[in-house]
């Protein structure tokens, strides 16, 4: 017996500081490759793409992601919160693992898309793994930084596609496990 698919649709969100890998990850998850190339976002740029998810209650879920990279510019973030977050079931909060401020601040991001949207799924990404000779904290930093938010974190590389799927992948199926509890 073939059970019909269900297919859902879903606003997510990248937010984080400048420069710390948003639209490369996107860039990767969507087109499965890496730019060098650093191009600053202006705005907000919507990508699109739909996952497979497997099956929830015996029927094949898929999920039609429309992914929202957000200029990484904290005015931006309160000048037009509103606009760009309505809507938005889930966020991808970026973190660079090679610039600890980056970390701290990510806290104001996650804050500031609550405020407007309410309290939606966050995981949080450790970019830029691959590295390694530049890393300036510990995976506890960035544990007992994020506690107070109850989110997962993974730990990304852009560069070599470490994480990217899984972390997109993830945040979908716990926005779908959301949803059905609404």
């Amino acid at each position: 017996m073939n059970a019909e698919s269900k297919t859902y649709k879903f606003k997510i969100c990248l937010v984080g500081e400048e420069g710390v890998g948003k639209t490369s990850l996107i860039h990767r998850f969507v087109s499965g490759a890496f730019d060098e190339s650093y191009i600053r976002t202006l705005g907000a740029v919507v990508s699109k793409k739909t996952v497979s998810l497997g099956s929830f209650e015996d029927r094949p879920v898929q999920v039609d992601l429309m992914i929202l990279d957000i200029m990484g510019k904290r005015t931006f973030l309160q000048l037009f919160k509103e606009a760009y977050f309505h809507g938005a079931k889930g966020i991808l909060a970026v973190f660079d693992v090679t610039k600890k401020a980056t970390l701290r601040d990510l806290t104001k991001w996650i804050d500031g898309v609550r405020e407007s949207v309410g309290s939606i799924p966050v995981y949080a990404l450790g970019n830029k793994v691959d590295l390694v000779e530049r890393r300036e904290m510990e995976e506890t930093e960035a544990s007992d930084t994020l506690r107070a938010y109850e989110c997962p974190i993974l730990y990304t590389s852009a560069k070599t596609g470490a994480n990217v799927e899984q972390a997109f992948q993830s945040l979908a199926k716990t926005v779908v496990e959301t949803a059905k509890l609404e």
